[in-house]
Protein backbone atom coordinates (compact mmCIF):
# COMPACT_ATOMS: atom_id res chain seq x y z
CA UNK A 1 0.00 0.00 0.00
CA UNK A 2 0.90 3.75 -1.03
CA UNK A 3 0.39 6.47 1.04
CA UNK A 4 1.90 10.11 2.63
CA UNK A 5 4.59 10.32 4.50
CA UNK A 6 4.74 13.82 6.61
CA UNK A 7 7.60 14.48 8.43
CA UNK A 8 7.64 15.92 11.77
CA UNK A 9 8.55 19.09 10.73
CA UNK A 10 5.27 19.42 8.45
CA UNK A 11 3.52 18.25 11.64
CA UNK A 12 5.11 21.35 13.86
CA UNK A 13 4.50 24.00 10.76
CA UNK A 14 0.80 23.10 10.66
CA UNK A 15 0.53 22.93 14.28
CA UNK A 16 2.16 26.34 14.55
CA UNK A 17 -0.50 27.21 11.80
CA UNK A 18 -2.82 26.68 13.30
CA UNK A 19 -2.66 28.15 16.47
CA UNK A 20 -1.19 31.85 15.30
CA UNK A 21 -4.79 33.16 13.92
CA UNK A 22 -4.74 36.30 15.31
CA UNK A 23 -7.75 37.65 17.92
CA UNK A 24 -9.39 40.57 15.42
CA UNK A 25 -12.42 41.13 16.43
CA UNK A 26 -14.47 44.75 15.37
CA UNK A 27 -18.06 45.87 14.97
CA UNK A 28 -18.97 46.09 11.36
CA UNK A 29 -22.63 45.97 10.17
CA UNK A 30 -23.51 47.88 7.17
CA UNK A 31 -20.34 49.30 5.54
CA UNK A 32 -21.42 52.14 3.50
CA UNK A 33 -18.78 52.63 1.09
CA UNK A 34 -18.84 50.19 -2.19
CA UNK A 35 -16.36 47.70 -2.64
CA UNK A 36 -14.09 45.54 -4.87
CA UNK A 37 -11.88 43.12 -4.78
CA UNK A 38 -9.21 42.26 -7.64
CA UNK A 39 -8.13 38.63 -7.51
CA UNK A 40 -5.18 37.90 -9.75
CA UNK A 41 -4.69 34.37 -11.05
CA UNK A 42 -1.55 34.68 -13.08
CA UNK A 43 0.25 31.74 -11.65
CA UNK A 44 1.91 28.99 -12.92
CA UNK A 45 2.77 25.26 -11.86
CA UNK A 46 6.12 25.15 -12.19
CA UNK A 47 7.45 24.90 -8.73
CA UNK A 48 4.33 22.95 -7.99
CA UNK A 49 5.96 20.54 -10.45
CA UNK A 50 2.30 20.39 -12.14
CA UNK A 51 1.18 21.05 -15.44
CA UNK A 52 -1.76 22.51 -14.10
CA UNK A 53 -1.40 26.46 -12.92
CA UNK A 54 -1.71 26.32 -9.11
CA UNK A 55 -4.68 28.68 -8.85
CA UNK A 56 -6.36 25.49 -10.38
CA UNK A 57 -5.24 22.86 -8.01
CA UNK A 58 -7.64 20.59 -6.35
CA UNK A 59 -8.16 21.26 -2.24
CA UNK A 60 -10.19 19.40 -0.60
CA UNK A 61 -11.88 18.60 -4.26
CA UNK A 62 -12.25 22.34 -4.89
CA UNK A 63 -9.84 24.39 -7.20
CA UNK A 64 -7.61 26.93 -5.09
CA UNK A 65 -9.27 29.73 -6.62
CA UNK A 66 -12.98 28.91 -5.69
CA UNK A 67 -11.62 28.62 -2.22
CA UNK A 68 -10.34 32.35 -2.61
CA UNK A 69 -13.47 33.73 -4.03
CA UNK A 70 -15.63 32.22 -1.69
CA UNK A 71 -13.75 33.72 1.74
CA UNK A 72 -14.22 36.91 0.07
CA UNK A 73 -17.50 36.27 -0.07
CA UNK A 74 -17.91 35.66 3.50
CA UNK A 75 -16.37 39.65 3.66
CA UNK A 76 -18.81 41.96 5.68
CA UNK A 77 -18.36 44.24 2.84
CA UNK A 78 -19.68 41.74 0.03
CA UNK A 79 -17.39 43.15 -2.13
CA UNK A 80 -17.53 43.02 -6.17
CA UNK A 81 -15.33 39.89 -7.54
CA UNK A 82 -12.80 40.54 -9.86
CA UNK A 83 -10.81 37.60 -11.59
CA UNK A 84 -7.55 38.82 -13.55
CA UNK A 85 -6.75 35.07 -15.87
CA UNK A 86 -4.68 34.55 -18.71
CA UNK A 87 -6.38 34.63 -21.77
CA UNK A 88 -5.22 30.73 -22.16
CA UNK A 89 -6.80 30.16 -19.06
CA UNK A 90 -10.68 31.51 -19.48
CA UNK A 91 -12.25 28.43 -20.90
CA UNK A 92 -10.71 25.98 -18.54
CA UNK A 93 -11.96 28.33 -16.08
CA UNK A 94 -15.32 27.97 -17.51
CA UNK A 95 -15.14 24.25 -17.50
CA UNK A 96 -14.14 24.22 -13.54
CA UNK A 97 -16.94 26.64 -13.16
CA UNK A 98 -19.38 24.09 -14.75
CA UNK A 99 -17.67 21.10 -13.41
CA UNK A 100 -18.20 22.38 -9.81
CA UNK A 101 -22.01 24.34 -10.70
CA UNK A 102 -19.82 27.16 -9.11
CA UNK A 103 -22.20 30.50 -9.39
CA UNK A 104 -20.79 32.72 -7.54
CA UNK A 105 -20.70 36.53 -9.67
CA UNK A 106 -17.67 37.50 -10.37
CA UNK A 107 -15.93 39.52 -13.53
CA UNK A 108 -13.60 37.44 -15.76
CA UNK A 109 -10.64 39.67 -16.92
CA UNK A 110 -7.64 39.14 -19.17
CA UNK A 111 -4.20 39.56 -17.82
CA UNK A 112 -1.11 41.57 -18.38
CA UNK A 113 2.22 40.68 -18.90
CA UNK A 114 3.23 41.13 -15.46
CA UNK A 115 1.36 41.37 -12.16
CA UNK A 116 1.68 45.13 -12.22
CA UNK A 117 -0.13 45.22 -15.96
CA UNK A 118 -3.09 42.36 -14.41
CA UNK A 119 -3.72 44.54 -11.95
CA UNK A 120 -4.15 47.61 -13.87
CA UNK A 121 -6.55 45.69 -16.10
CA UNK A 122 -8.85 44.78 -13.10
CA UNK A 123 -8.80 48.59 -11.93
CA UNK A 124 -10.67 49.56 -15.18
CA UNK A 125 -13.63 47.82 -13.51
CA UNK A 126 -13.46 49.89 -10.18
CA UNK A 127 -14.91 53.19 -9.65
CA UNK A 128 -13.10 55.77 -8.31
CA UNK A 129 -14.75 55.94 -4.86
CA UNK A 130 -14.83 52.65 -3.77
CA UNK A 131 -12.17 50.39 -2.12
CA UNK A 132 -10.55 48.10 -3.75
CA UNK A 133 -8.14 45.05 -2.62
CA UNK A 134 -6.15 43.12 -4.05
CA UNK A 135 -5.08 39.60 -3.36
CA UNK A 136 -3.37 36.91 -4.45
CA UNK A 137 -5.37 33.96 -6.30
CA UNK A 138 -3.32 30.80 -4.03
CA UNK A 139 -3.66 32.58 -0.41
CA UNK A 140 -6.91 30.52 0.08
CA UNK A 141 -7.02 30.89 3.56
CA UNK A 142 -7.45 33.94 4.26
CA UNK A 143 -10.17 34.68 7.08
CA UNK A 144 -12.93 37.14 6.31
CA UNK A 145 -12.00 39.08 9.46
CA UNK A 146 -9.11 39.85 8.30
CA UNK A 147 -10.46 40.53 4.70
CA UNK A 148 -12.97 43.61 6.78
CA UNK A 149 -10.16 44.95 9.05
CA UNK A 150 -8.20 45.71 5.87
CA UNK A 151 -11.18 47.68 4.35
CA UNK A 152 -11.87 49.40 7.11
CA UNK A 153 -8.32 50.43 7.53
CA UNK A 154 -7.82 51.54 4.30
CA UNK A 155 -10.95 53.69 4.64
CA UNK A 156 -9.03 55.33 7.33
CA UNK A 157 -5.73 55.19 6.09
CA UNK A 158 -5.87 54.85 2.42
CA UNK A 159 -3.37 52.07 1.78
CA UNK A 160 -3.17 49.11 4.17
CA UNK A 161 -1.23 45.78 3.58
CA UNK A 162 -2.07 42.58 5.08
CA UNK A 163 1.31 41.39 7.12
CA UNK A 164 2.87 39.77 9.63
CA UNK A 165 6.13 39.60 12.20
CA UNK A 166 8.96 37.69 11.07
CA UNK A 167 9.53 34.70 13.43
CA UNK A 168 12.91 34.33 12.42
CA UNK A 169 16.13 36.10 12.71
CA UNK A 170 16.36 38.24 9.47
CA UNK A 171 19.79 39.07 7.87
CA UNK A 172 20.22 41.59 4.80
CA UNK A 173 23.50 40.27 2.59
CA UNK A 174 25.12 42.92 0.87
CA UNK A 175 27.83 42.61 -1.67
CA UNK A 176 30.28 39.89 0.75
CA UNK A 177 28.61 40.99 3.86
CA UNK A 178 25.93 40.26 5.61
CA UNK A 179 24.48 42.32 8.47
CA UNK A 180 21.88 41.55 10.85
CA UNK A 181 18.09 43.54 11.16
CA UNK A 182 16.50 43.95 14.43
CA UNK A 183 13.33 41.05 13.74
CA UNK A 184 10.67 43.23 15.85
CA UNK A 185 10.52 45.68 13.06
CA UNK A 186 10.26 43.04 10.18
CA UNK A 187 6.79 42.17 8.82
CA UNK A 188 6.17 39.97 5.79
CA UNK A 189 4.01 41.14 3.73
CA UNK A 190 1.20 39.35 2.43
CA UNK A 191 -2.31 40.06 0.67
CA UNK A 192 -5.21 41.19 0.39
CA UNK A 193 -3.70 44.53 -0.12
CA UNK A 194 -6.70 47.16 0.09
CA UNK A 195 -6.71 50.86 -0.88
CA UNK A 196 -8.51 53.43 -1.69
CA UNK A 197 -9.32 52.80 -5.23
CA UNK A 198 -8.81 56.52 -6.32
CA UNK A 199 -5.34 56.70 -4.98
CA UNK A 200 -4.08 53.10 -6.16
CA UNK A 201 -5.41 53.77 -10.11
CA UNK A 202 -3.80 57.10 -9.69
CA UNK A 203 -0.36 55.05 -8.69
CA UNK A 204 -0.80 52.58 -11.50
CA UNK A 205 -1.19 55.37 -13.88
CA UNK A 206 2.69 55.85 -13.36
CA UNK A 207 4.79 53.63 -15.94
CA UNK A 208 5.55 49.98 -15.14
CA UNK A 209 9.23 49.71 -12.94
CA UNK A 210 10.85 46.32 -12.35
CA UNK A 211 11.08 47.68 -8.42
CA UNK A 212 7.62 47.17 -7.85
CA UNK A 213 6.81 43.91 -6.54
CA UNK A 214 3.17 44.54 -5.23
CA UNK A 215 0.49 47.22 -5.20
CA UNK A 216 1.96 49.04 -1.89
CA UNK A 217 5.27 49.39 -3.52
CA UNK A 218 3.74 50.95 -6.68
CA UNK A 219 1.59 52.93 -4.12
CA UNK A 220 4.68 53.96 -2.18
CA UNK A 221 6.39 54.94 -5.49
CA UNK A 222 3.55 57.35 -6.09
CA UNK A 223 4.37 58.77 -2.78
CA UNK A 224 1.75 57.20 -0.04
CA UNK A 225 2.17 56.17 3.41
CA UNK A 226 1.48 52.24 3.52
CA UNK A 227 -0.10 51.24 7.04
CA UNK A 228 -0.01 47.54 8.37
CA UNK A 229 -3.04 45.51 9.65
CA UNK A 230 -2.28 42.78 11.25
CA UNK A 231 -2.10 38.88 9.56
CA UNK A 232 -2.46 35.01 10.11
CA UNK A 233 0.59 33.06 9.30
CA UNK A 234 -2.68 30.70 8.20
CA UNK A 235 -2.85 33.45 5.36
CA UNK A 236 0.14 31.61 3.38
CA UNK A 237 0.73 31.02 -0.21
CA UNK A 238 0.25 27.96 -1.99
CA UNK A 239 3.84 27.72 -4.04
CA UNK A 240 4.99 24.22 -3.49
CA UNK A 241 3.33 20.38 -3.51
CA UNK A 242 3.20 20.26 0.16
CA UNK A 243 1.59 23.66 0.93
CA UNK A 244 -1.58 21.75 -0.65
CA UNK A 245 -1.51 19.28 2.19
CA UNK A 246 -1.28 21.70 4.58
CA UNK A 247 -4.12 24.10 3.69
CA UNK A 248 -6.26 20.66 3.28
CA UNK A 249 -5.71 20.22 6.84
CA UNK A 250 -6.63 23.86 7.62
CA UNK A 251 -9.43 23.78 5.87
CA UNK A 252 -10.59 21.04 7.59
CA UNK A 253 -10.73 22.22 10.73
Amino acid sequence: MHGVFYSSSFFDIFDTMLHAAPQITHNLHHPAQKSYAIIVAGGSGTRMQSAVPKQFLPVNNLPVLMHTLLAFSKSQYTPNLIVVLPDSHHDYWAQLCNQHAFSMPHELVSGGPTRFHSVKNGLKLVPDDALVAVHDAVRPLTDPIIIDAAYKQAGIQGAVVVAVKSRDSVRQVKGPFTQSLVRDEIYLVQTPQTFKASLLKASYEHPYHESFTDDASVAEYAGHTVHIVEGSYQNFKITFPEDIAIAELLLKQ
